[in-house]
């Protein structure tokens, strides 16, 4: 009987020598397999099976829970990991991260009071003493800089909104706008590692893989989590973002952020190469799955599993995602409401067209990335380009959803790292000035998925410097998405290091309950 896609005439194991493979590649195996390197390899066998001794016989297995109690620690039965924890009111997620830092003080939190103390010292007694970047240190004052745009009032709730934000300002009865949420972090790395996996260091899974791994797909042809990248302004202070901002930590990497690329082929190596047809693609792909499938049998390494995954993926990934960026079949109502740049693909127009089209196509969690709000200077200049490239965007989105009925099961978040500061970084003039960055208080909001639509959450001060009513720390913040998704932060776990492990982490969280519907 013929046991490989391969071969045509075997009966017993495949011989990985007698495959199709190139002859270095089998040279190199041969290497490996030398008494020299064997011995080398299992030098550590007798020092791994002490320790194994020391620890118990569950000392060396990593294993996931989600169980009533937190503290249960024994790996968890199939019927305990079935989620969502309790119905949910949202399905999947978009977040549209703001990579930078957007000064809520000029675009979401008003504060009429400040013009008649332009250029005044921020008062010590709000200051109090907090830690200051290396960027303002050295300063002797810190001039008040009241906004340079005009605000006004829109929707049912009065919200007022910054002129910079005219397509923003018409769907605010629809958004949960966060005005204190607030964080550990001042400088952007570790800031942004706490916003997207719930920790400052790396090493750990993000919000997405998170969901990923806990409530799995919707669709079998498209990852679960898709990360898009928005084309760089080289007028904008760009911070980098990394791919351990959508990475799983360590949850298997079949959980990681796929990103799509804004130009040639979404994923490299998705089109086959010259002389490779579909059908030759399926049996290469069944040769290295069983190749895949011994290894398993024999090192039981959790993340050939997830190759084995991926590279299915990868294979329904080529007929699924062409189809996805092809957006001739689109009426001419979309290009109206998003505008001709979402033709461009990368712009985040086109970003957050592709996010809707993901929601209809079952992708569980999307997140988009905007970079450039670093405004440590020139903030008339720079925040007038990176509302134009966003807020129309944001907008058409969020009324997409709603009119396709997608909104009230999707959860749409947006937001950066942290705000900025009041007073001027630098120069001030009545014309420009810089801001630095402000982890006491910053904006976000939050649409459908369950959150309560048209109002206003949290207040800070006169100085929009400290929260004075109702704060959302970072880590309640994740807590509440993950609420809306039917998750209790506490119980989707995974022993790690000897901790379970969570989004949320050690520190005491909660979800928000005057964000929800």
């Amino acid at each position: 009987m013929k046991q490989h896609p391969l071969c045509t005439d075997c009966e017993t194991g495949a011989d990985v020598m007698n495959m199709p493979v190139p002859a270095n590649l089998k040279q190199e195996w041969a290497v490996l397999e030398t008494r020299r390197n064997f011995l080398g390899r299992t030098g550590k066998v007798l020092g791994w099976a002490a320790l194994s001794s020391l620890m118990g016989d569950r000392g060396l297995n990593h294993y996931a829970h989600a169980v009533d109690s937190p503290s249960t620690s024994r790996i968890a039965t199939p019927e305990e990991l079935k989620l969502p924890h309790f119905a949910p009111k949202a399905k999947r997620a978009i977040y549209l991260f703001m990579s930078g830092g957007p000064p809520q003080i000029d675009m979401l939190d008003f504060k009429p009071n400040l013009a008649a103390l332009y250029s005044q010292d921020l008062p010590e007694s709000i200051r109090g003493g907090q830690r200051l970047t290396g960027m303002t240190s050295a300063q002797a004052h810190f001039p008040i800089a009241p906004s340079h745009w005009s605000f006004k009032p829109y929707g049912q709730t009065g919200m007022h909104v910054s002129d910079l934000l005219p397509n923003t300002a018409q769907i605010v009865d629809e958004l949960t706008i966060i005005k204190s949420t607030n964080t550990d972090a001042i400088n952007h790395e570790p800031a942004i590692m706490l916003m997207n996996t719930g920790n400052m260091n790396a090493g750990k899974p993000c919000l997405g893989s998170w969901l990923s791994y806990g409530l799995g797909s919707m669709n079998d042809n498209l990852p679960t989590f898709i990360v898009l990248q928005t084309k760089l302004n080289t007028k904008e202070n760009n911070q980098p973002v990394s791919s351990r901002l959508w990475s799983s930590g360590f949850l298997s990497s079949e959980y990681a952020g796929v990103g799509l690329r804004s130009g040639g082929d979404p994923v490299l190596y998705l089109s086959n190469p010259d002389g490779v047809d579909r059908e030759v693609r399926r049996k290469m792909l069944d040769a290295v799955e069983e190749l895949n499938r011994q290894t398993l049998a024999e090192l039981g390494d959790p993340e050939t599993n997830a190759r084995i995954a991926q590279y299915e993926m990868a294979y329904r990934m080529q007929a699924s995602v062409p189809e996805l960026v092809d957006l001739s079949k689109e009426p001419q109502s979309t290009w109206d409401l998003y505008g001709e740049e979402a033709k461009q693909p990368g712009t985040f127009a086109y970003n957050c067209l592709l996010a809707r089209r993901m929601a209809e196509r079952g992708v569980r969690f999307t997140q988009i990335y905007k970079r450039g709000w670093d405004v440590h200077g020139d903030v008339t200049g720079i925040l007038p380009i990176l509302c134009r490239e966003t807020d129309r965007g944001c907008y058409a989105l969020v009324t997409d959803l709603k009119r396709r009925g997608l909104l009230d099961d999707t959860v749409v978040v947006w937001g950066g790292e942290f705000g900025r500061t009041v007073y001027s970084q630098g120069g001030l003039s009545k014309e420009n000035y810089g801001r630095d960055h402000h982890p006491r208080c910053f904006t976000t909001w939050m649409a459908g998925g369950g959150t309560r639509a048209g109002i206003v959450y949290g207040e800070t001060d006169d100085f929009s410097y400290n929260v004075v009513k109702d704060p959302v720390p970072v880590r309640d913040f994740n807590a509440t998405i993950l609420h809306c998704l039917g998750i209790d932060h506490n119980r989707l776990t995974y022993k790690f290091q000897g901790l379970d492990q969570k989004l949320t982490g050690t520190t005491p969280a909660s979800v928000v309950q005057g964000l929800l519907a």
